[in-house]
């Protein structure tokens, strides 16, 4: 650290590093937890900020998604900030928000995965089946190949522009990993998901960038556990869909896992919602693990429900390394 307290690139030094010690797997004081979708509509603050402009322009203000970034941390002592925006924008306001941040948590950037990008460019929008997207790998797997090809070009110097902008993790949403199947999946999102990973590292390197966490999370992709813990993440994030024990088993002891809370668990009076925490804390066990939710928070969510979540995570994972 320099004598100004500015880290490298005149960033704040950091002063909470628990999310970023158990994603690299090293032992916690407690476990870290942070929430997808923290940043959202079930904030009144986040309804207010964004009443005055469309999602698109939005995202499109360093100033507005700074502000919608750092809203949830006002709130709640959560361990990480994920910028805000959308898996489809670009974000342009990492460096701005790293700043205000002033080191009191790290900052997670992240993007959509090659298959759920090309899962929104062929349906246009959200679909209960992607039977569009799907019939393109069965009757076009050439031109499929090309454009996760593209994608992943694209993604890779986006990704390390975000570390570059200021990002300190990164996450990667294969959000329509279920629609697959394990046949699809291992030939048409995996190699994809290992190479966007692979790339980022040897940029970041070639840039002599710090590495950063990588978390890799495929929603409903239960299936192909094993594989996306080889995958070259440090992280496996879980849906709620996965029971921790058996997930811990299957992926072995060299990756952190990030999950696995039901969000609609929120609902449930606060003295559920601290039982619920401490049996999910049990399962997953104390170290190489950050709490989260199995998904993103929903927009009617109450957010004292939220802060009983956050507040139950950090106190009963003391609990759990004192005994």
């Amino acid at each position: 650290m320099e004598a100004n307290g500015l880290g490298p690139q005149g960033f704040p030094e950091l002063k909470n590093d628990t999310f970023l010690r158990a994603a690299w797997g090293e032992d916690t004081d407690y476990t870290p937890v942070w929430c997808m979708r923290q940043a959202g509509r079930y904030l009144p603050e986040f309804r207010e900020t964004r009443a005055a402009q469309d999602f698109f322009s939005t995202c499109r203000s360093p100033e507005a998604c700074c502000e919608l970034t750092l809203q949830p941390l006002r709130r709640f002592p959560l361990d990480a900030a994920i910028i805000f925006s959308d898996i489809l924008v670009i974000p342009q306001a990492i460096t701005l928000t790293r700043h205000r941040l002033a080191g009191r948590v790290p900052l997670i950037g992240f993007a959509g995965a090659p298959w759920t990008l090309m899962t929104y460019m062929i349906e246009g929008g959200s679909s209960s089946t992607m039977a569009q997207a799907k019939r393109w790998l069965y009757q076009r797997p050439k031109a499929s190949h090309q454009l996760l090809r593209i994608l992943t070009d694209a993604l890779v110097p986006y990704l390390v522009g975000q570390v570059v902008a200021g990002a300190q993790a990164l996450q990667l949403f294969e959000s329509h990993a279920g629609h697959l199947g394990p046949l699809l999946f291992s030939k048409f999102a995996l190699p994809y998901i290992r190479d966007v990973a692979k790339r980022v590292k040897a940029r970041l390197q070639e840039a002599g960038l710090a590495p950063v966490p990588m978390i890799i999370f495929a929603k409903d992709g239960h299936f192909a556990l094993e594989e996306l813990a080889q995958a070259g993440y440090e992280v496996v994030g879980l849906d709620w869909t996965v029971a921790p024990q058996k997930a811990r088993e299957r992926v072995g002891k060299n990756v952190t896992l990030q999950g696995n809370l039901d969000p609609c668990a929120l609902y449930a009076p606060e003295e559920e919602i601290g039982r619920l925490v401490r049996q999910m804390l049990d399962d997953f066990g104390p170290q190489r693990y950050i709490a989260n939710l199995g998904h993103g928070l929903y927009p009617d969510m109450d957010p004292e429900h939220v802060g009983t979540f956050v507040d139950a995570v950090h106190r009963y994972s003391r609990v759990l390394r004192q005994n």
